[in-house]
């Protein structure tokens, strides 16, 4: 039986949502609050998670990058198409707007869930380096590294590509995808630090530049 957290502090509304996803044979979990949505998902992981954004103590936006793993539909008043962006590429799977029919949330959850009822392996792995593409975390020698969205994305194309030489404008075209404040005279700047992280943990420059061309992932 599928799981769902619901994260409203609305009771009207969260009874609601209880009662028709019940009938639908789900198991339901609930938070009335952002900090105790945290402390619920210390415990328990969901299927799936319904997140209010209008929430006491954390809202909803500062709860979203917590969670690791488990798709976020965001159920909310906010109609302002910039917040409806900044919550997709921020990690929620989809955005429905208060009020809403019953009927169709339930089969945007029923999507969802079909959406990652495949286990997919979302972890790319090179020498003592792993990155996990659906929560972005990356490791080294099982230590986390803290990157910025412009290194990530780098990070990520040649762990894609390993031991390729990669050309600058392929890079830049590609990453523009996950980071398109990225520039061909920012670009090395990007690698340096990226190379530095790297180094300070594990003791390898594991980023070679190729003169004239780009950058390729090595482990020598």
């Amino acid at each position: 039986m599928k799981q769902i957290l619901i994260i409203d502090d609305d009771a009207h509304i969260g009874n609601m949502l209880e009662e028709v996803l019940v009938k639908e044979g789900y198991k339901i979990l609930r938070a009335y609050s952002g900090t105790e949505a945290l402390l619920v998902l210390s415990t328990a992981k969901p299927d799936l998670i319904l997140l209010d954004l209008m929430l006491p103590g954390l809202s909803g936006e500062e709860v979203l990058p917590k969670i690791k793993g488990i798709p976020v539909i965001v159920v909310s008043a906010k109609v302002d198409v910039d917040s409806k962006v900044d919550l997709l590429l921020g990690g929620a799977v989809d955005y429905v707007t208060k009020p809403f029919e019953t009927k169709e949330l339930v089969a945007r959850i029923k999507v969802a869930l079909r959406n990652v009822s495949v286990p997919v392996n979302t972890v790319l792995s090179f020498d003592k380096i792993n990155l996990d593409t659906m929560t972005h975390d990356v490791s080294v020698n099982q230590q986390e590294v803290k990157l910025t969205r412009t290194e990530y994305a780098i990070l990520k194309m040649l762990m894609q590509n390993p031991s390729q030489v990669i050309a600058k404008s392929i890079m830049l075209e590609r990453i523009s995808q996950d980071t398109p404040d990225c520039t061909e005279n920012s670009l090395k700047i990007h690698v340096s630090n990226l190379r530095k992280k790297l180094r300070e943990i594990s003791g390898k420059d594991y980023i070679e530049a190729v003169w004239g061309i780009g950058f390729k992932f090595t482990a020598e």
